[in-house]
């Protein structure tokens, strides 16, 4: 997965576990493609603080991955819901049936 992309599913879904000042710095810098002189500026901090305070973020974020999973079961969950849509397309109904089963099943033992 491209690492800006799996830093945002990070942020959406731990952010709000972090401190006011970590977010805004975070956003910035990750989300917002500020570059960290300008963040450090507008935080008045220096820039080695930034930089330091995103490596630190990134290291919750994923700690918290790590033990919860909740984006390694989004991805998963979405996985399965493009297979469903694409078996609606396909030609053969009772094995499209049987496969929707199994599939719907493996969602539920998801959440």
């Amino acid at each position: 997965m491209d690492k800006l992309i799996e830093q945002a599913l990070l942020y959406d879904f731990y952010g709000e576990l972090l401190t006011e000042h970590q977010r805004r710095v975070y956003e910035e810098v990750v989300l917002n493609d500020y570059s960290i002189s300008e963040v450090a500026l507008e935080a008045g901090i220096s820039r080695q603080g930034v930089h330091d305070m995103i490596k630190r973020c990134s290291k919750i974020l994923e700690g918290y991955e790590s033990k919860l999973h909740l984006v390694e079961k989004f991805i998963h969950i979405k996985e399965n819901v493009n297979r469903i849509r694409e078996l609606t397309h396909s030609v053969t109904q009772s094995e499209v049936m049987r496969q929707i089963d199994e599939i719907s099943k493996d969602i539920l033992e998801e959440l």
